[in-house]
């Protein structure tokens, strides 16, 4: 999970004032600037990194998560909870195929046009070869079937609502997989029911799904090749942020959370089916639960936390007033020496980056940039606020949120080498 929005929610904006240097003061304008620094991502909470790290020494999956989230605990809840996930955000288009199907296997389309329809749906049972296309028609999303051997059947009435059933056969669970292929991306599902939408113009595709399990099975957080203990952390973080979202369904997604970085990744079928590591990830998640209706989750004060996860800092985490101006007490500094050990952490231990002129002054508005500088620190020793200065005097501040992005920075631990280096 990548906090996207928090992040832009912290983001300042430039701020420009004037120093006062005369022009003939101004120094040479550097062709670059360089960077070294180390970590990568925003530093709040679970550091990925850190918890392989710990694993490899031995420790528990709740050892681990009382570790980067101090005062909390780990204890078991009923989380056999109904998920929607948004799989496919503002399609103009999108096709579904099972993918090896059942032989003599269907799969089951049914449009919900109104309330009347959604309290008895008449489902329409297609073979699980033949392939459903939908597109946005008017303000509606109409469906054509297209069989092996046939041409493209005739478009049903188009619906706003369409569900779609690959995986049960009555009482049966079926080993089919279901191909989504959407204008905004493609995924393979294997669990729950598929919905369509059609919302503002565009179609919202959402899959149902059990959080128990069924949604774990698909988080793509965490490399799969982690020690076990690294991996049931992960679930557990994972399943606990989803349990901070079940409150309501957002309109503009027509879901809980959605599958990409603005919650946290789920990548369907694919984590699962990892050749010689999936099995690690579905054992390591099932590891996290007590029974079919119970799973393991990160508690304060008698509720889900908001759990946060990156992958690798400076050393110490940071604390998420820091960060986003609102401060929990169990998203504080803790250390992290794991996150510098160049064998845990070959790439982002140590990082150097080179930033080149036209670059920096357009991240800053300015015409040119002759100097940066850190202006403050956290407590984590990572930047705050760096400011550039301009050949005419002139100075503009960022926030690091905002330099991280616009510069595409991998953290916030970082130093500037003299102008010119």
């Amino acid at each position: 999970m990548r906090k996207f929005f928090a992040l832009c929610a912290a983001l300042t904006g430039i701020v420009l004032t004037s120093v006062g240097l005369a022009p003939a003061q101004a120094s040479a304008i550097p062709a670059h600037f360089v960077l070294t620094g180390s970590g990568f991502g925003h530093g709040v909470g679970l550091s990925q990194i850190g918890a392989e790290g710990q694993a490899m020494e031995g420790m528990s999956a709740s050892d681990i998560l009382t570790y980067w989230f101090p005062g909390a605990q780990v204890v078991p809840v009923a989380d056999n909870i109904p998920i929607r996930v948004n799989v496919a955000h503002q399609a103009t288009y999108v096709s579904f195929t099972v993918v090896k199907p059942v032989l003599g296997a269907t799969y089951s389309l049914t449009a919900l046009p109104n309330a009347a329809a959604i309290a008895n749906p008449t489902p329409v049972t297609t073979s699980a070869n033949c392939t459903m296309k939908f597109s946005v028609v008017a303000r509606a999303i109409v469906e054509s079937t297209v069989c092996p051997g046939t041409t493209i059947s005739a478009a049903q009435q188009p619906s706003p609502l369409w569900n779609i059933s690959w995986n049960s056969n009555g009482a049966t669970a079926l080993p089919q997989i279901l191909q989504m292929s959407a204008s905004s991306g493609s995924m393979q599902l294997k669990y729950g029911f598929v919905q369509l939408k059609y919302v503002a113009g565009k179609i919202e595709i959402t899959d149902t799904m059990s959080l128990h399990n069924e949604y774990l099975y698909g988080i793509g957080e965490m490399p799969s090749s982690y020690l076990p203990a690294a991996l049931s952390a992960q679930a557990i973080a994972s399943r606990t942020y989803a349990l901070t979202h079940l409150a309501s369904i957002r309109k503009e997604c027509d879901c809980n959370l959605y599958s990409s970085m603005y919650d946290q990744s789920y990548i369907g079928y694919a984590k699962e089916s990892e050749v010689g590591v999936g099995g690690t990830w579905k054992a390591a998640v099932d590891a996290t639960t007590t029974d079919p209706n119970t799973g393991y989750a990160v508690y304060y004060g008698g509720k889900p936390i908001s759990v946060y996860f990156f992958a690798s800092d400076g050393g110490m985490t940071q604390r998420s007033v820091d960060v986003w101006g609102t401060a929990q007490p169990y998203l504080t500094n803790v250390p992290d020496p794991w996150s510098l050990d160049i064998f845990l952490n070959p790439y982002y231990s140590h990082w150097q980056r080179v930033l080149i002129q036209r670059d920096v002054a357009t991240a800053f508005n300015l015409p040119d940039v002759v100097k940066l500088s850190i202006d403050s620190r956290s407590v984590s020793n990572s930047a705050i606020s760096i400011t550039a200065t301009s050949s005419s005097g002139t100075s503009a501040q960022l926030q690091v949120g905002d330099f991280k992005t616009k510069l595409r920075i991998p953290s916030s631990w970082f130093e500037i080498a003299p102008s010119g280096y």
